[in-house]
């Protein structure tokens, strides 16, 4: 009876696992999303774990990707006689609503000089160009060249040579309007991470190709890209522009992930073969990305 019964149990695991699909493919996707887990690599399915294998192509932005994410404001240059103190209170009444990094840097900056706080009303984020909004009476907008041009806001003498020197040295430089004229440009830096540069190398030893995409300015993106040895650069894009990019290299045959953090990287996130999101970027990021790197690093 016990041999027979042991033939039987036997003939029904046999039958039972064809192909080995009913045992050892669940046991290989259990251990890897478990040592994914342990090293703070959270996988959303188990086609993520299987597509990562072909990917040829990281796309990675820059701001809380590549760097901390934790600009802090270095320099500001007034141009129409306000002072410091003004100019820093009116930035940051519009920076207060919004939850860009760069953002926050000028938050920062004023609550750490003390500032008179300022309330802005009609508040207009303008994606992937700045922010506008009514302060204390004076209409002011805050962000790239590109938002002022829409504005027809005339640089001031310098603005432009200071701007360049400061992108130069891998700093973001806003324009600060007021009332239709340049009153401020403010430059904020954000150091690389500190395992930034080993994992490109690392990303670059097993072959794989390295795209960066940034809203930035092209001088600031190539400061970075140079110190990082990034293969590609495509600077001052929108979110939309992202996407674009990483359809584009699909359409090339090319095996495309994405990494980012912010709401800007959603629909590349979204776009690419598979999205990889910082576990200390935002919430929508992340929903859009198949991979969550808990740490936020690379």
């Amino acid at each position: 009876r016990l041999t027979h019964a042991l033939i039987a149990a036997v003939s029904v695991l046999i039958i039972a696992c064809p192909c080995a699909l009913g045992l050892a493919t669940p046991i290989s996707i259990m251990v890897a999303s478990g040592r994914g887990a342990q090293n703070g690599v959270l996988f959303k399915d188990a086609s993520a774990i299987e597509a990562m294998r072909e990917i040829d192509t990281l796309v990675v932005d820059k701001t809380g990707t590549l760097t901390m994410g934790k600009p802090a404001l270095t320099e500001l240059v007034g141009f129409d006689g306000r002072s410091r103190e003004r100019l820093l209170a009116m930035a940051a009444a519009l920076e207060r609503a919004s939850e860009h990094p760069l953002a926050r840097a000028i938050v920062m900056a004023a609550e750490a000089e003390g500032v008179t706080t300022l309330t802005a009303t009609d508040f207009r984020s303008l994606t992937g160009r700045g922010v506008s909004a009514n302060v204390d009476g004076s209409a002011v907008a805050l962000g790239n060249a590109k938002l002022m041009a829409e504005l027809h806001i005339a640089m001031a003498d310098g603005a432009s040579v200071r701007a360049e020197q400061l992108r130069g040295q891998g700093a973001t430089v806003m324009f600060l309007a007021v009332d239709g004229t340049l009153a401020a440009l403010l430059a904020v830096a954000d150091r690389i991470k500190p395992g930034t540069p080993a994992a490109l190398k690392a990303l670059h030893a097993a072959g794989l190709r390295i795209v960066m995409l940034t809203g930035d300015n092209p001088t600031t993106a190539q400061a970075v890209a140079r110190e990082l040895d990034i293969d590609e650069v495509h600077a001052d894009v929108s979110p939309a522009d992202k996407a674009a990019v990483v359809n584009a290299l699909r359409a090339e045959g090319r095996r495309v992930a994405m990494a980012g953090d912010g709401i800007n990287d959603a629909p590349a996130l979204a776009a690419a073969d598979i999205g990889i999101a910082m576990g200390n970027g935002t919430d929508v990021a992340m929903e859009s990305a198949q991979v969550t790197l808990v740490r936020g690093e690379l």
